[in-house]
C-alpha cells in the first residue's frame, strides 16, 4: 500500500520587484494563504501579501555564518512543512535561481518523504538581460558573487559575456575584483545593474579596479562582464585545434602523430627557456603559447584516436596537485621545508603503491627522468641523494672535491679515462651549484649567451 504524503512545502517565487511581477499562480497561492514564511521581508512585493508573515531576517542579521543560517532556515521550513496544513515559503526571484536554502530544503524533504511543490517566479536574470539589451542564449555565463569572491581564479571564460549576481557588499566586491584580476585587466570596463525590473533600477559602468568603491551595493546588484574579445579562452583554443584536426581542417595538422610532433615539443621547450634567459615577458608569453599548442595537439590526437581527452589530462594533474599539497588543501600541518620534502616523498611512494609499483626495487634515485639534459639530470640525482642523507657536511668539502677532480682531469692520459674524469668534474660542479642555490643549466646557458655576445662584438 502506498504511503500517504504530508501536505508538504510550497516554494513560491516573488519575482524581482513588486506584486505586478508575480505569476498568476503565485498571486493565487499567496492570496489564499493564511501564513507565509519569507526568506526575507525586505522585498517590494511584501506589502501586498495579506497573510500572516514570518521572516528570517533576524536570523541572518544576528549570525555572520551564512551557511549555518541557511541550514537552520531549511530545517525550520521542513519542520513546519510536516504540519497538516504544510507551509508556504516565498523567496525573491525564482526559488531555484540563487537561493541557497532551496537545495537544502529539497534534500531534507526527500529524506523525510515530504512533498515539495514549486511555483516559479520571474528571476533577476530576465530583467537584467532587458536592462542590458542582451540575448541570454548567446554564450552567457552566470555566476554568484560569493562563489567568485571565494576563488583565486574565476571559473569563467573571458571571451564569453558573464553576469555575476548578488554583489551585496564591499567585502564581496573586493573578493570578486581580486579573482577577476587573475583574468581581466584592471581597466576592464564592467557594468553594474541594480534592482533590475523595479522602479529603482540603475545601470552604470566602472573600471574593474574600482568595483568595491561603487555606491549602495546590495543583494539586487549584478555585475555584467562583456566578452573580452582581445583575449582567447582555453575552450576557444581547443576549438581552434579541434577544427585544424577535423576533416575540414589543415592537411598538415591532420597528418601529425605523437611521434611526428616529438621534435617540436623539445624545440618549443628550449625556446621557452631562451625567453626566460632573455628576461623578455612578451617573448615568454608567445613561447608559452607555442608550447601549449604542442600539448593541445597531442591531446587532440589522443582524443581523435580514443586514447584520452583534455579532461583526463587536467584531472590527472589537478588530482596530483591536491594530493601532494595536503598542507594547503587538507588538514596536514608541516613544520619547515624538511618536513614538506619528506611528506612529499611519502605521498609519491603511496602513489607508486597505487600503481602496483610498490614491489619493485626502491632506490632513492627513482623518478629521475632518463631523458633530462645531462646537467639537469645531474642536479636531480644530486638532490635525490641529499634527501637520502648522502651530503657533504659543508661547502668546503665540495670545493675540495672540485679541486681534486680538476687535478685528475689534468693527470688523465687515456681518452676513456679523460672522459670519465671530466664527467666527474662536471658532476662536482653541479653539486657546487646546488650548494650555492644556482641552477647549473641556467648558469651555463647564461654563460653561452654572454660569450656569444662578446664574440660577436669582437668579430666587429
Amino acid at each position: 500500500m502506498e504511503k500517504s504524503m504530508p501536505a508538504g512545502i510550497t516554494l513560491i517565487g516573488l519575482g524581482p520587484g513588486d506584486s505586478q511581477q508575480w505569476t498568476q499562480a503565485a498571486a493565487r497561492a499567496l492570496g489564499q494563504a493564511r501564513e507565509v514564511y519569507l526568506r526575507t521581508g525586505r522585498h517590494l512585493s511584501v506589502v501586498d501579501i495579506s497573510a500572516q508573515i514570518r521572516t528570517f531576517d533576524e536570523w541572518y542579521d544576528q549570525n555572520d555564518n551564512l551557511e549555518q543560517v541557511n541550514q537552520q532556515v531549511a530545517a525550520k521550513i521542513v519542520q513546519v512543512g510536516r504540519r497538516d496544513e504544510g507551509v508556504i515559503y516565498a523567496l525573491p526571484g525564482h526559488p531555484d535561481i540563487g537561493e541557497a536554502t532551496v537545495p537544502l530544503i529539497r534534500a531534507m524533504a526527500k529524506a523525510q518523504e515530504l512533498r515539495v511543490v514549486t511555483v516559479p517566479g520571474l528571476s533577476f536574470i530576465e530583467p537584467t538581460l532587458t536592462a542590458l539589451g542582451l540575448d541570454g542564449l548567446n554564450n552567457l555565463q552566470i555566476a554568484d558573487a560569493v562563489q567568485i569572491a571565494g576563488s583565486y581564479h574565476p571559473a569563467l571564460e573571458q571571451d564569453r559575456a558573464a553576469l555575476i549576481a548578488h554583489l551585496h557588499s564591499q567585502a564581496v566586491a573586493v573578493g570578486v575584483k581580486q579573482a577577476l584580476l587573475n583574468v581581466y585587466p584592471a581597466d576592464f570596463q564592467v557594468t553594474l545593474v541594480q534592482a533590475a525590473g523595479t522602479k529603482f533600477e540603475r545601470v552604470w559602468s566602472c573600471p574593474l579596479a574600482q568595483l568595491e568603491h561603487q555606491p549602495s551595493l546590495e543583494m539586487l546588484t549584478t555585475v555584467y562582464l562583456p566578452a573580452e574579445t582581445s583575449y582567447s579562452s582555453f575552450s576557444t583554443f581547443q576549438e581552434i585545434i579541434a577544427h585544424l584536426r577535423s576533416p575540414n581542417g589543415c592537411p598538415w595538422d591532420r597528418a601529425q602523430t605523437h611521434q611526428s610532433l616529438r621534435p617540436y615539443l623539445l624545440e618549443e621547450t628550449y625556446e621557452v627557456l631562451e625567453a626566460l634567459d632573455a628576461g623578455d615577458p612578451r617573448a615568454l608569453a608567445e613561447e608559452l603559447g607555442d608550447l601549449l599548442l604542442q600539448i593541445l595537439l597531442h591531446t587532440q590526437i589522443a582524443t581523435d584516436q580514443g586514447e584520452f581527452k583534455m579532461g583526463t589530462v587536467i584531472e590527472h594533474i589537478s588530482r596530483k596537485m591536491l594530493r601532494r599539497h595536503p598542507h594547503v588543501f587538507g588538514d596536514v600541518v608541516i613544520q619547515g621545508l624538511g618536513e614538506l620534502y619528506s611528506n612529499w616523498e611519502a605521498i609519491k611512494q603511496a602513489e607508486k603503491a597505487e600503481k602496483g609499483q610498490a614491489g619493485a626495487p626502491v632506490s632513492a634515485l627513482d623518478g629521475v627522468p632518463a631523458g633530462l639534459p645531462a646537467l639537469a639530470q645531474a642536479l636531480a640525482i644530486s638532490k635525490k641523494a641529499v634527501q637520502a642523507g648522502f651530503e657533504w657536511p659543508n661547502i668546503e668539502g665540495v670545493l675540495e672535491k672540485v679541486v681534486e677532480e680538476a687535478g685528475e682531469v689534468a693527470e688523465a692520459a687515456e681518452p676513456d679515462q679523460l672522459e670519465a674524469e671530466i664527467g666527474d668534474l662536471l658532476f662536482c660542479i653541479v653539486n657546487l651549484a646546488r650548494w650555492r642555490k644556482i641552477d647549473p643549466e641556467s648558469a651555463l646557458r647564461a654563460t653561452n649567451a654572454r660569450f656569444s655576445r662578446r664574440f660577436k662584438i669582437m668579430e666587429g
